[in-house]
């Protein structure tokens, strides 16, 4: 019994191998499509794939930022090693990586020797590419082909086909090819170590540490296992049968640092991926990337670069040198969200329907209606408007085909006019095609069928100075005066990231109005949110110049002449995010989901008291939900009177290479417990001139 155990083990062990190195395939080919549209400078790669194919521009960045942080600390390296007499760069798992060809063409070699290891039957594929191609044997004019285990050997570069989870087998095969265990080295591991079980794993790092005395151990691995994301991208890898280990007991930066140090090495630094891209790429750098394809996919980027981190750690006489280090000050503030209070339960819709889609916009018809417009799902971009009805306890779905004008957009405005209908305003087809036109919603009970409703949508002709067609922006119903408004506020298009103007449609003349404003008006911002309040309204958050999240709070405060915009300044700060939802509820603004770019958890609910000033963070209990819910993109309108409950609907989206999470199906916050622990809390002016 133990031999068949054994032999099972074996065989599964190959299965997982072989899975592990098909990742190498897949890795390889979304490199040479980044580099095809110009994130990167590497005229190599493209001779470690049969074929160039275009990735998704969400691959083409993410494996951008993967290159950029690897080459950085490469550089580096070689930058504090530039007075040795002899370096080396040794690469665990190193695939189709062509380091040491782009490195050599850009002179960057100097005293520099190159040893690759990886699997056999990855080194032996390797080395029939490079004796294959003339363009790659041209840089090792003195390569010899070898059976292995050391497969191709020139004076700087070797190739060698090895285990790295045997320590003696590696070492040995090492000392054979002529690595110098005293000089200065370089240990990289990109995606590599994450794969195997994790006693293997510390073990290598273990041995890395031991036998090298002067070394840079580089890792670039994921983190953050379980929230929505991380659970998606668990999800995937298990699909493919590699299996990713260590992100269990080593979930974050902190552990992954603490994991390092008591393995030996003497100093670590480590930085998620949005630390990485704000803190150490110049603003120019940035700008230069994000121009380089239309792009709308900024919760999935962000998300997917909190999920993966560069580590350093050194020791010897590289424990003084700074190779990867965070400047003190950033364009996205650290601010931890301080979470008070028990969780906002949410559950399931009873008799919940299904409705999956990203990038919708909602309408409170009436008590108990919801209306859904555009936003794109599964099968593309929804032609058909949807209505979720209460009925008693129970809820029903319906899909209607709306007489006249379609509705085929995301990110764009419905705002609901009392009486009178909804306004659908802006929102986009495409990142290339923002949609200028308004459209009215008109609804009404079917005479014939009461349970039936129809729904028209009708091209709404204003006159004087429209704005910039735009999309993510937002459109509050205002009155002023005897006249009813609406706010057009924020937004992008296709070549203005972020837009900051403000305009005035008034709805009874359908005419494009100048109110007076007084005020610092807001920073320009998208995917942001604003509610009525008080005759005006209030403004919270939204993703800012440069793709910086924001966390102000700015109401708009009405006037005899017009309105002025005033600053308000809450306690305790909130951690800044964007693509949330929130709603007034009496003087509580409840803003719920969306995206940070903190090391730690997921958006959850905030509460704001726009009177006494003072903010709440609180988390979601998703424990009811049987699938990941994923806060942003998403639509929410509140119930009833008295705002207790919110109805969620949609949200997910492309989470980077590891497939599409949808939320599919409506569930519902419960958000008494926070409302009545706010209307406890103390007023911070008033408790500290007591005290």
């Amino acid at each position: 019994m133990p031999v068949i155990n054994s032999k099972k083990k074996k065989k599964k062990q190959q299965r997982e191998d072989a899975a592990v190195q098909g990742t190498n395939d897949s890795s390889v080919v979304s490199k040479v499509s980044a580099a095809a549209q110009g994130y990167f400078h590497d005229d190599f790669l493209r001779h470690f794939v049969g074929k160039v194919s275009r990735r998704a521009p969400l691959i083409n960045r993410g494996y951008y930022v993967r290159w950029k942080a690897v080459d950085h600390c490469v550089k580096q390296f070689l930058c504090v090693t530039d007075a040795c007499d002899s370096r080396q760069i040794l690469s665990l798992g190193a695939g189709f990586d062509s380091l040491y060809f782009r490195l050599h063409a850009e002179g960057a070699l100097e005293r520099v020797r190159v040893f690759e290891v990886d699997f056999p039957d990855v080194a032996r594929r390797k080395a029939a590419l490079i004796s294959s191609n003339h363009i790659l044997k041209d840089v090792l004019p003195d390569c010899e082909v070898l059976a292995g285990p050391v497969y191709v050997s020139s004076a700087h570069y070797k190739l060698l086909g090895v285990d790295v989870r045997n320590e003696s087998e590696v070492k040995d095969v090492l000392s054979a090819a002529g690595l110098q265990w005293n000089s200065p080295t370089l240990i990289l591991s990109e995606v590599v170590l994450t794969y195997m079980e994790t006693r293997w794993s510390d073990a290598v790092i273990g041995w890395a540490a031991r036998i090298l005395p002067h070394a840079l151990f580089v890792m670039y691995e994921q983190i953050r296992p379980e929230d929505p994301f991380g659970t998606v991208m668990q999800n995937h890898f298990l699909k493919l049968n590699s299996k990713i280990h260590a992100l269990c007991q080593y979930p974050d930066t902190a552990a992954q640092t603490e994991r390092l140090l008591q393995k030996g090495w003497e100093k670590c630094v480590c930085l998620d991926m949005n630390q990485f891209y704000f803190g150490l790429l110049t603003e120019d750098e940035r700008e230069r990337v994000e121009n380089l394809e239309p792009f709308d996919e900024f919760e999935e980027w962000h998300q997917k670069c909190s999920h993966y981190f560069i580590l350093t750690a050194s020791k010897g006489s590289l424990t003084s040198q700074a190779v990867l280090t965070l400047p003190s000050e950033t364009p996205v503030p650290f601010i931890k969200p301080d979470l008070e209070g028990l969780p906002v339960a949410v559950r399931l819709m009873a008799e919940t329907p299904h409705v999956e889609a990203v990038g919708m916009a909602s309408s409170l018809l009436e008590p108990g209606v919801v209306l859904l417009t555009g936003g794109c799902g599964r099968r593309g971009r929804n032609t058909a408007a949807t209505l979720l009805i209460r009925e008693h306890t129970a809820w029903r779905y319906a899909t209607v085909e709306p007489e006249g004008e379609k509705g085929v957009r995301m990110y764009h405005s419905m705002t609901s006019v009392p009486g009178w209908g909804a306004v659908v305003l802006g929102g986009r087809t495409s990142p290339l095609n923002p949609i200028d036109d308004i459209l009215r919603v008109i609804y009404q009970t079917d005479q014939f069928d009461p349970k039936n409703m129809l729904i028209s949508m009708e091209k709404m002709v204003c006159t004087g100075a429209a704005p910039k067609p735009r999309w993510r922006h937002t459109a509050t119903l205002l009155s002023h005066g005897d006249r009813n408004y609406l706010f057009v506020f924020g937004g992008r298009r296709e070549r203005e990231p972020v837009l900051g103007d403000a305009h005035f449609l008034c709805l009874e003349d359908q005419h494009w109005t100048d109110v007076p404003l007084e005020g610092c008006i807001p920073e320009p911002r998208h995917s942001h949110s604003a509610c009525g309040y008080g005759r005006g309204l209030v403004i919270f958050g939204g993703l800012g110049k440069g793709g910086v999240p924001l966390g102000d709070v700015v109401l708009l405060k009405p006037m005899s002449t017009g309105f002025c915009w005033e600053r308000l300044h809450v306690y305790p700060a909130l951690v800044p995010r964007y693509s949330h939802s929130a709603h007034v509820i009496g003087e509580n603004l409840v803003v719920v989901g969306g995206v940070w770019l903190q090391a730690d958890g997921v958006p959850g609910v905030a509460v704001i008291n726009l009177t006494t000033r003072v903010s709440v963070e609180v988390s979601l209990d998703t424990s009811s939900v049987p699938w990941p819910l994923m806060l942003h993109s998403f639509c929410t309108e509140l119930l009833d009177s008295d705002g207790a409950e919110m109805v969620l609907v949609g949200g997910g989206g492309n989470c980077f290479s590891f497939g599409t999470h949808l939320n599919s199906h409506p569930v519902i916050l419960d958000l008494r417990p926070v409302l009545q622990n706010m209307a406890h809390v103390d007023h911070p002016v008033k408790t500290a001139l007591e005290t």
